[in-house]
């Protein structure tokens, strides 16, 4: 008989529970037919009256032969048949198989019940195998039970032979009406492989009339459904991951083309965005549930729900993020045992993350899918768009930015919604949304009193900015600039500002642009006052935004009189912004005057010294390298309070040895700027013990150092690089 796994795969968001691949071996004859009785009639009771939009004849069918299954039952729990100790042990082993085909079947019609309309169509031969299959192990389980060694009455036997009759001579049923409908999905599918709009009245009549998808909401589902099958691919499964990408852009044109822009998920009038709770990131929503997670669902490193588990070589699980920040910091132990790990390879535990997305499904939590996928998920992830996809999506681009132009002000704000969806993947999909027009459009909602609009454009510029030619395009649309900025500075949420922080940083990347930028009135003051008081996000894009303008040397003063060398020397204390802050001091203090802002701070050498001690291996690569710059460009004032720090020595040698290739050249040369300094034979001692360093010193000079740094031989010992 086949295994309940085969349907395993069917459902993604909703596994079979364990129950369902395991007999109830612990129980008696009695119990075990009353607990079939309680699952047949729940299975009768749920699926009887059912209407199935799909696969109409193979359900009744199927649920006409549990029916039989449950008067057979009912006889045997009323008729005390199965208490005895004639009771023959075939038929109990019938029994327990018939437990699990009850559980493989209600997996399957529940399958059927909820999974969208438009998977269920691409799936018609699929499903149509696996109801086929479930007929033949209802055949085999009948020939094999014993029907006249267990007292049944003679109507009883009669339905049972009947049906046994009937499961045998039962065929593969594929319903043709169903599958001319996929046929004709499949052809407007290729229209649009082929360069060509299918006519807007058959697509009309296939998904109204046809589908019964009667709304844009509804519609939404079923692009949502293709979506999550698109998430949870796996190889053996038809169709690809580039079809399916071809059905939704396809599905999304239609949307739009057939049911205009419906207010279907914003509420305008309250001037916020109702979240789908399927998706989002799991923050405040758990605090606001008062749930307790269950201690195995956590990660023993943050405490926190594992998103992405895996196990390491010592068979503990951990959420990916924490281990994978564990490991890069140069630990080589388990962080709960203590064991030493025998390879640092992580593999996904895929059984527990399926226990969790079926807990946060059931709590109503919303569960992001894991941030790294395996080799083989992102292959599938980045599989190349079709020419179909690519020609729906251009089709829709025009539909959207049509409404920008000339829609009302809600339907502006949904086209600004779906502008920004389209653009958060796909180089081609950023590319045609900017050469469509759709900029000069967003740039003026920057402005919308609406909280919505603002939120949407916003975000929907920085998706587009990805695209190195959008940039330019930003830039060069005007007003663009300082619309973004305004939102950073007065944006009406929280989520704005920050995307319009990721926005700033996405368009410094072009090395020209990072002088106008930072010359923009209140832009870098506004990422100042972002990374001193924004959320965990809004930092971090503040401070990545930040070190990306320092790296223009024209930018120093700007960035000093606007207040960002204070927030960044404050950053310094933050574990989650310390890294990129301590790279953008060292940048600063290359000038003079940079480094006297940076050495008048009171806790600038204090918060790089604590880098140096706790930070992670890039950090402590970019404090140790500010405080060389600071002793370079900040004269004997600015070297003297780094010299003078405590615990330095200690920390140098370390660094010297157990830093990367870049920490381990800047700590060489800060040891000999130390040299110069009339008191760092008594201040650095304790390192020269044993130590011989003169017959490479030329070899690890630090090539930023002009000549004549380095004068004087130390007893430092540094690796040759």
């Amino acid at each position: 008989m086949a295994s309940g796994a085969i349907f395993s795969s069917l459902r993604r968001r909703r596994s079979p529970t364990l129950e369902a691949f395991l007999a109830p071996v612990d129980l008696s004859d009695v119990a075990l037919v009353q607990t079939l009785v309680t699952v047949v009639n729940e299975l009768v009771s749920c699926f009887s009256k059912r209407s199935f939009f799909f696969q109409r004849k193979n359900t009744r069918s199927l649920v006409r032969k549990i029916e039989v299954f449950q008067v057979l039952l009912e006889y045997l729990n009323d008729s005390g048949s199965c208490s005895g100790s004639g009771f023959p042990p075939t038929a109990l082993l019938c029994l327990k198989e018939l437990y699990l085909l009850l559980y493989r079947s209600k997996i399957l019609l529940d399958y059927c019940a909820q999974s969208s309309k438009l998977w269920l169509l691409l799936q018609n031969h699929s499903i149509s195998g696996h109801f086929h299959d479930l007929n033949q192990e209802i055949s085999t389980l009948l020939d094999v039970f014993p029907v006249k060694d267990v007292g049944l009455s003679k109507d009883v036997r009669e339905q049972v032979e009947l049906l046994l009759k009937q499961s045998r001579r039962a065929k593969l049923f594929i319903d043709m009406e169903d599958d001319a409908i996929r046929i004709r999905f499949f052809s407007f599918l290729d229209e649009f492989e082929n360069g060509r709009i299918p006519d807007s009245a058959e697509l009309r009549s296939f998904y109204v009339d046809k589908l019964k998808v009667i709304d844009a909401a509804s519609c939404r589902t079923e692009i949502e459904a293709l979506e999550e099958q698109i998430v949870n691919h796996e190889g053996d499964i038809e169709p690809t991951i580039s079809v399916l990408k071809g059905f939704v852009a396809m599905t999304r044109y239609c949307r739009f083309l057939i049911f205009g822009f419906e207010e279907d998920e914003l509420d305008l009038e309250n001037g916020s965005q109702k979240k789908n709770p399927k998706k989002g990131l799991i923050t405040q929503e758990i605090a606001d549930t008062f749930l307790t997670v269950p201690k195995d669902f956590c990660c023993p490193i943050s405490l926190d729900l594992m998103r992405d588990p895996v196990i390491i070589s010592t068979g503990q699980t951990y959420d990916r993020s924490s281990i994978s920040r564990w490991m890069d910091e140069g630990h080589t132990t388990c962080p709960k045992t203590g064991q030493t790990l025998a390879h640092t390879r992580l593999v996904p535990n895929r059984a527990l993350r399926n226990l969790i997305v079926q807990w946060c499904s059931a709590h109503g939590i919303p569960l992001d899918p894991p941030e790294v996928m395996d080799a083989m998920g992102e292959a599938f992830a980045s599989a190349c768009p079709t020419k179909a996809a690519l020609e729906a999506n251009r089709a829709t681009a025009n539909l959207l930015i049509q409404q920008l132009a000339n829609g009302s002000q809600s339907g502006k704000t949904i086209a600004a919604r779906e502008i920004r969806l389209l653009a958060k993947t796909g180089r081609e999909n950023r590319a045609f949304l900017a050469e469509a027009g759709a900029i000069p459009y967003l740039r003026n909602l920057l402005a919308s009193p609406s909280s919505v609009a603002q939120e949407n454009s916003v975000t929907a510029l920085l998706n587009l900015s990805i695209y190195d030619k959008n940039k330019s395009r930003i830039m060069d649309e005007t007003g663009c600039l300082g619309s973004i900025v305004a939102v950073l500075r007065f944006g009406h949420t929280t989520e704005a500002r920050e995307n319009a922080a990721a926005t700033l940083f996405s368009l410094s990347a072009v090395h020209d642009y990072k002088k106008i930028i930072a010359d923009e009135t209140g832009a870098v003051e506004a990422l100042a006052g972002l990374l001193q008081d924004g959320t965990p996000r809004g930092k971090k894009d503040a401070v990545t935004a930040l070190f990306n303008l320092s790296t223009h040397t024209e930018n120093c003063v700007r960035m000093i009189e606007a207040g960002a060398v204070t927030a960044l020397v404050e950053a310094l204390g933050n574990e989650g912004v310390a890294e990129e802050a301590a790279g953008a001091l060292a940048l600063i203090v290359r000038q003079p005057f940079g480094a006297k802002a940076v050495v008048s701070q009171d806790e600038a050498v204090a918060g790089l010294i604590g880098m140096m001690r706790c930070g992670t291996p890039r950090g402590k690569e970019n404090a140790v390298a500010a405080l060389l710059e600071l002793c370079r460009s900040g004269g004997s004032a600015a070297t003297e309070r780094v010299v003078k720090a405590p615990a330095l020595a200690g920390l140098l040698q370390t660094l010297l040895f157990t830093g990367t290739k870049r920490a381990r050249r800047k700590a060489a040369s800060l040891a000999r700027v130390f040299q110069r300094c009339e008191n760092a034979s008594l201040h650095y001692g304790g390192l020269g013990v044993g130590y011989a360093y003169a017959s490479n010193s030329a070899q690890t000079r630090d090539s930023s150092f002009v000549s004549g740094d380095v004068s004087v031989p130390m007893s430092i010992s540094v690796p040759v690089l």
